[in-house]
């Protein structure tokens, strides 16, 4: 058994980006709520804590507070910003709010480059992002960084194991913050680098066959890597009792439902169901124009063709689904700085109306970590690095009405699209990239002719993790060849446009 890093949230913004740094050292952590109850904490048996930053002052009312008895476990704690602010307020240290806050860049020089700061210069440069500042260091403790504006940036009581420091190490911008979240998992907490891809499998495929035991498993299977992998590792725990059911909504990419039953039932030898609803639900979509109708309508008839599906195949006992750790985050109410961002339901509340047991293999998993998992288990690298395609597929692609003339254009331009990417070898450069079908004509000329027809929008973004993203520069001679293809060679499309705005304020879909 790994052991654990708890993280506790005040409600910053880069909590999961700390989690993601310790994960990125094959150490393994989970995500808390500030109040969760001691004795969950300490049945988890931590090698270490670390506190997050937060929106709010220590000593503002109502601000997240802390039990004490998280100190009194015995193990190494990390402050961080308010995380540091916590650790002072226990210990009887005093802050106060700046006079000149200190947001962005900043030089950090360090006092003591043992333990924390092993390995790193005297001189660094650090991210901040805070508005209040220590006025006195707790008793026991000792300064060992500073700043311009904060002569206390960084704290330790080396006897405890505790330390606080006002910046964000787990930012791009802390030039050797990596190496600060290196010393305190490794030097100062003594944990071992044990939590890999291969031993994630192993552990895994011995879970399932517990929980499983000989009952049978159900997986909705998109092609998706998330999907994807979670049949696959299903599928080495449980053999011929995994059956995968793909839903054809005819709302798909050029060649995906070919692909996906050579994949699975080919070369993974997968007991894959194939359910073509294509004309059913173009039949629902027919009118219907509003994006959040077309996202209802198509989720109630996928889970009405799941249902009939499942009852054919008989005695079910499980239903698998490849949630990942940021929507089981996201899904926790925090009670306090951390509003609920979103609730998350997995498949549309089919667990609810078919009433069958969950198991959620990737729970523990971010995304990144979920590839790393499929290429262990033999993933091909075509669907590993596939760019994320949502569930409403191309219907929120077409904006206005969903036809099967709009579906069999987009279609068309997005597969041109896709393979020219491919070709010039640039799709990996690409977080996501996609054609949206819009809802206008335009006048052109093609030979002696007069056209009246559609306009398609190209997007291509590069992001980290989908939740901020850049419209990616794409080269001039490659959109040229796209566009020059899609006008040539679709009949019923005569312009192309490129979206070049950045999310925020956009979206990645625009739909």
């Amino acid at each position: 058994m790994h052991q654990t890093v708890i993280i506790l949230d005040f409600g910053s913004q880069y909590t999961q980006l700390i989690a993601r740094r310790v994960r990125e050292q094959n150490v393994y952590c989970e995500i808390y709520p500030f109040n969760e109850p001691i004795e969950k904490i300490r049945a988890k048996n931590p090698g270490g804590i670390i506190l997050s930053g937060g929106p709010k002052s220590i000593y503002e009312e109502g601000s997240p507070q802390i039990s004490g008895e998280i100190f009194e476990l015995g193990i190494p704690v990390l402050g961080i910003c308010y995380g540091l602010c916590v650790i002072a307020k226990q210990f009887d240290g005093v802050v106060s709010g700046a006079q000149k806050r200190e947001y962005g860049r900043a030089e950090l020089n360090i006092l003591s480059g043992d333990d924390l700061f092993h390995n790193i210069p005297d001189k660094k440069q650090v991210w901040m992002s805070h508005g209040d500042k220590l006025d006195r260091i707790p008793g026991g403790f000792e300064i060992i960084g500073k700043t311009e504006n904060s002569p206390i940036a960084a704290i330790r009581d080396a006897g405890s194991m505790f330390y606080g420091i006002q910046f964000h190490p787990e930012v791009v911008h802390s030039v050797f913050g990596k190496q600060i979240i290196q010393n305190f998992l490794f030097r100062i907490c003594g944990l071992a680098r044990d939590w890999t891809p291969s031993s994630f499998v192993k552990e895994s495929i011995r879970n399932i066959k517990e929980l499983a035991g000989n009952g049978k498993v159900i997986c909705a299977l998109s092609g998706g890597v998330d999907s994807s992998v979670t049949a696959v590792l299903l599928h080495e725990a449980l053999g011929d009792n995994l059956i995968c059911v793909f839903i054809d909504n005819g709302l798909l990419r050029s060649g995906e439902r070919e692909e996906v039953e050579t994949t699975f039932r080919d070369h993974f030898k997968i007991d894959l169901r194939v359910v073509d609803g294509s004309q059913e639900f173009l039949k629902r979509l027919k009118g219907v124009e509003d994006p959040e109708k077309k996202r209802v309508i198509i989720g109630n008839l996928f889970i009405e063709l799941f249902d009939q599906e499942a009852k054919k195949i008989g005695k079910v006992d499980f239903l698998a689904q490849g949630t990942l750790y940021p929507d089981v985050i996201e899904s926790v109410s925090f009670k306090g700085p951390s509003a609920t961002i979103k609730t998350h339901h997995n498949v549309g509340g089919l667990p609810d109306k078919m009433n069958l047991k969950l198991i959620e293999p990737m729970r523990e998993l971010f995304k990144d970590e979920v590839r790393k998992v499929g290429a262990e288990l033999g993933v091909p690298e075509k669907i590993l690095k596939r760019h994320p395609f949502p569930g409403p597929g191309l219907a929120i692609r077409i904006l206005g009405e969903v036809t099967k003339e709009s579906l069999d254009l987009l279609r068309k331009a997005d597969k041109i699209f896709i393979d020219t990417l491919k070709r010039n070898s640039i799709y990996d450069e690409i977080w996501q990239a996609l054609a949206v079908l819009l809802p206008i004509k335009s006048v052109g000329v093609m030979g002696d002719s007069r056209t009246y027809e559609r306009v398609a929008a190209l997007r291509a973004v590069t992001s980290l993790d989908g939740m901020t993203a850049d419209w990616y520069p794409m080269d001039a001679v490659i959109m040229a060849d796209i566009s020059n293809r899609i006008i040539n060679e679709i009949q019923g499309i005569n312009r192309v446009v490129y979206d070049v705005s950045s999310k925020p304020p956009s979206t990645i879909e625009w739909e």
